[in-house]
């Protein structure tokens, strides 16, 4: 199954990982510079949050596809298929 590029589906998930990406920004410069230690596991708790939020998006919107047009054969996941990739994210 692939990404759905839908612009309505889309544009959370690239926000998100976005801010994420200017969090881990922050995270590796804070290190680099020698930051705090609470600020520096703040911000990589706002890191990982973040990603484990689109992640789930992304699974989520992968399910709802699947319920919604079960003979959709672009790209075939099972719903244990589905269930493992949550669960990664566990």
């Amino acid at each position: 199954m692939t990404v759905d590029r839908a612009p309505a589906d889309v544009k959370p998930v690239l926000n998100r990982l976005r801010r994420a990406q200017g969090q881990l920004n922050a995270v590796i410069a804070a290190v680099e510079n020698g930051g705090k230690c609470r600020d520096v596991v703040i911000q990589l708790s706002a890191v990982s949050s973040a990603l484990d939020k689109a992640g789930f998006q992304i699974i989520a919107t992968a399910m709802e596809k699947c319920l919604n047009d079960p003979d959709d054969t672009t790209d075939p996941m099972t719903v244990e298929e589905l269930e493992k990739l949550f669960m990664t994210l566990a």
